[in-house]
């Protein structure tokens, strides 16, 4: 019988999870069936608990519920444990077990994909929600100069920076929007969802370092207002397409226990973009 298995978020219409996890599937030979599901906002368990009763195997979590995800979990990954946020959840007989591919899926994109190092950089992390959460711990992986965190309310940032510090080689900090003014970076990641509405987080201007990287965790057919302004200050920029490929692949694997290579699909979603 084919498995079952859904992203489930709020928006989600503009997913392409399905057509990502449909290519995985024909290339590793997997049966299985991969929908969008639409979770009210204070409906999210109750989704899950549906999508599982009715026979599904797995859920990708995307916006606002990654947080809700984790606290639903009966069992957790080390690394969803250590960002206290999951994006992947399995269901295991008599549990459902909740894992976070969204960092390594980001360093994926950014070293083997975009060929950026992070070693070494300075690197802004604009977001204190589950996709930042999840991003922190392999980004700090990676050994940066220094990782700071900013968010509109600077006090989520701040109790990510302890919650992280112990993982910090270099200098971690959190900051207001407002406060990043003087400051310059090498890479500044937006892991917030405001371009989903079409807007831009509030940062100053004169924040990218020579040859810095803008990156989205979103995705768009043409620049997010967020990688429109970073470009327009002479930043390289790139959206989060790359991410969700090889997160995915990385869930598959969680999955079905096999590793899809990512390479093909990604060039075919940019293309059909």
């Amino acid at each position: 019988m084919t498995d079952r298995y859904a992203v489930i978020g709020n928006p989600v219409a503009h997913s392409r999870s399905p057509d990502i996890h449909a290519a995985f599937a024909r290339a590793t030979a997997q049966d299985i069936e991969y929908l969008r599901l639409l979770a009210p906002l204070q409906g999210f368990a109750a989704a899950v608990e549906s999508f599982r009763g009715a026979d599904g195997r797995g859920a990708s979590i995307t916006v606002p519920f990654k947080e809700e995800a984790f606290r639903l979990s009966d069992a957790l990954s080390d690394r969803a444990r250590t960002a206290g946020a999951v994006n992947t959840l399995r269901f295991d007989p008599g549990r459902i077990y909740g894992d976070n591919t969204d960092g390594i899926g980001l360093v994926r994109d950014l070293t083997q994909n975009l060929g950026i190092a992070v070693a070494g950089r300075r690197v802004l992390l604009v977001g204190a929600g589950g996709a930042a959460r999840g991003a922190l711990g392999p980004l700090l992986d990676q050994n940066p100069a220094s990782l700071v965190i900013a968010n509109r309310t600077e006090m989520r940032a701040a109790e990510l920076a302890v919650h992280f510090a112990s993982a910090a080689a270099g200098a971690l900090a959190a900051l207001s929007f407002a406060a990043l003014s003087g400051r310059q970076f090498d890479i500044v990641i937006n892991a917030t969802a405001a371009s989903l509405a079409g807007e831009a987080p509030p940062l100053p201007g004169g924040l990218y370092a020579a040859a810095a990287l803008a990156y989205d965790m979103m995705y768009a057919k043409h620049d997010t207002p967020f990688m429109a302004l970073a470009r327009a200050q002479g930043a390289q920029v790139a959206d989060g397409l790359g991410m969700l490929v090889e997160q995915a692949a990385e869930s598959f694997f969680v999955w079905r226990g096999v590793r899809p290579a990512t390479g093909t699909v990604l060039e075919a979603l940019r293309r059909a973009c």
